[in-house]
């Protein structure tokens, strides 16, 4: 009596192709896709995609506005009273918040290159990081009774990492950091002109 189930061999060959097909399937991604199935490859989580970071990146970048109109000295005067001078700092936040960003991105870069013990502490912490997420690829990683996500591991992260950030002066470099970001980006809001084509602008923009 002859089985429409295949023997031997023939099952072999059966199953050797299927698990080809399902190979080339799951290898097979959508053209939109191939930046995470990268990051998938290298063992990056998904939320720290840079593709997320890059389109952030690139939205402030298109918003800047031209850098010779920001510092054209004979844009600044002194406010009349306290009342213009608050006017001038909302509708400045409003128009400049990307060209604000960026040096507040400046002055950090600038802290952590001028201090060579913040860049070990962030060597360390990213190091830290990459270990707990592999041992997490291989295994649960549980503490608890809950299972350890990104964020977890980032904290954990943070913690094995925070001696040496505070041997670095990480506080110190913070406070810097914000007390430069509000002095600069208030005395610029604060005697920076408003000027009528610039709040035009800023209202035909979409919200």
């Amino acid at each position: 009596m002859v089985s429409g189930a295949p023997k031997g061999e023939n099952c072999q060959v059966d199953m050797d192709s299927k698990a080809g097909d399902l190979f080339s399937a799951e290898d097979a991604q959508p053209t939109g896709t191939g930046g995470a199935g990268i990051m998938a490859k290298f063992g990056f989580p998904k939320g720290l995609s840079p593709s997320v970071a890059k389109e952030w990146f690139d939205r402030r970048r298109l918003s800047i506005r031209p850098w010779a109109g920001f510092v054209d000295q004979r844009k600044f005067s002194k406010p009349r009273n306290f009342g213009e001078m608050c006017q001038r700092v909302v509708k400045n936040v409003e128009i400049y918040n990307s060209n604000y960003t960026f040096i507040f991105l400046g002055l950090i870069l600038y802290c952590i290159i001028s201090s060579p013990m913040l860049l070990i502490a962030l060597a360390v912490f990213v190091g830290a990081f990459y270990i707990i997420h592999l041992k997490s690829m291989e295994s649960k990683l549980v503490v608890f009774g809950k299972e350890l996500t990104v964020p977890h591991q980032m904290s954990l992260a943070g913690a094995v990492s925070l001696p040496v950030f505070w041997l670095a002066g990480a506080g110190a470099a913070v406070f810097w950091v914000l007390g430069a970001t509000l002095f600069v980006i208030g005395s610029h809001a604060a005697f920076r002109e408003l000027e009528g084509s610039d709040i035009e602008e800023l209202l035909m923009e979409p919200v």
